[in-house]
């Protein structure tokens, strides 16, 4: 009897997502963005009407030129640091793959075969490089079997969803449609947590902090409630401690899935519960946001006399304008301001670390 050996005949191609930045720190452009971004009935889930006279009447004249004010304290002669760290991060990946593939064969005594390699293709949910075009790319790689990996660590329904969302609007529109494996959260991955465990020994081995802050981006609490898989959806922010541990209520849960990253990185870290705190930064609007807020909890640490703190960013994996500009500018100068021997270290994000490197390709392999 002849045995055939099967072979895979779809050729993958990993696409990593992030959110978007504007294309230039000018009132134009961020208006242009911000129109885009929160035009997204995932990030302003109000009534389409509501929606539109909230973006056109109040927030694109007001927060237009601000944002814009705040993307220029940050930009860089290469660009937006988002895309500059997304980026880099594919050109890493590819290196490293690249490397791993030439490794086997030598190992095989074959030689390489460069169309073999992976091609890795980054696209934004909003602004450019946009989802559309990074697909593109791939396909013309001759790419049909994707590999998605969204640069978010915990599922939200405005970032995961939408971009996902975004991802099967434009592969439905090929008559031949790739076939799609996504990455799932891997919020309390060894990976990602190794990752972070790594960036905080680089920057904290000469800092000795008092108390440690993660601080995740807010949602508005609708977000978190519409997430409730409980029977009754009665679970989410009804009890002080719904997000102390993953339940099959709060599986989709952002919130809990935030608690679930620092309490696992403080595990590596060796810290107790005690000596850190789970914050939420970047509130937008008069509705109720998660909380405690991270601008008010670093006040409230300061005036109990702690002056050495260290701040982390575990729901981003490249620093932007939420970290660079907001933490590291606005928190640390408003900290800093309670006295002469008040210091907060406001840690980097994981961008291009050696070891998220290792980390993604490790997630990559693992779901794949």
């Amino acid at each position: 009897m002849m045995t055939h050996t099967y072979q895979n005949p779809n050729k993958k191609g990993i696409l990593v997502l992030n959110l978007g930045s504007p294309q230039a720190p000018t009132t134009s452009a961020v208006r242009k963005y911000l129109r885009e971004f929160l035009n997204d009935p995932r990030v302003l889930d109000i009534n389409p009407i509501g929606r539109f006279l909230l973006l056109n009447l109040i927030i694109l004249p007001f927060r237009s030129p601000k944002s814009a004010h705040a993307y220029q304290q940050i930009w860089t002669e290469a660009g937006s640091p988002l895309i500059v760290h997304g980026k880099n991060l594919v050109q890493a990946l590819s290196q490293k793959i690249s490397q791993q593939n030439h490794q086997q064969d030598a190992q095989h005594d074959v030689q390489h075969d460069a169309q073999h390699d992976l091609p890795v293709v980054l696209g934004m949910r909003y602004g450019q490089p946009s989802i559309e075009s990074a697909v593109k790319q791939l396909i013309d790689q001759g790419c049909d079997h994707l590999v998605v990996f969204p640069l978010y660590p915990q599922y939200a329904s405005s970032t995961t969803g939408s971009s996902i969302e975004e991802l099967f609007r434009v592969i439905s529109g090929l008559w031949n449609t790739p076939f799609v494996d996504v990455i799932p959260p891997y919020y309390d991955h060894p990976s990602f947590l190794k990752a972070w465990h790594a960036v905080i020994s680089d920057h904290l081995a000469d800092f000795q902090a008092e108390h440690f802050v993660f601080s995740f981006h807010g949602l508005p609490e609708r977000h978190v409630k519409k997430s409730d898989q409980s029977e009754k959806h009665d679970h989410c922010l009804t009890k002080a401690n719904c997000c102390e541990e993953i339940c099959p209520s709060n599986r989709n849960c952002y919130s809990a899935q935030c608690f679930a990253t620092a309490k696992g990185i403080a595990e590596l870290m060796g810290i107790t519960r005690n000596q850190f705190t789970i914050t939420f930064q970047s509130r937008l609007g008069r509705d109720p946001w998660l909380g405690p807020a991270t601008d008010d909890t670093l006040a409230k640490l300061g005036q109990q006399g702690i002056k050495k703190i260290a701040v982390m960013c575990p729901a981003f994996t490249a620093d932007c304008l939420e970290t660079l500009e907001e933490i590291a500018v606005q928190s640390k100068t408003q900290f800093e301001a309670l006295g002469t021997d008040y210091e907060l270290k406001v840690l980097p994000s994981l961008n291009v670390h050696p070891t998220w490197v290792d980390g993604v390709i490790d997630l990559i392999q693992q779901n794949i």
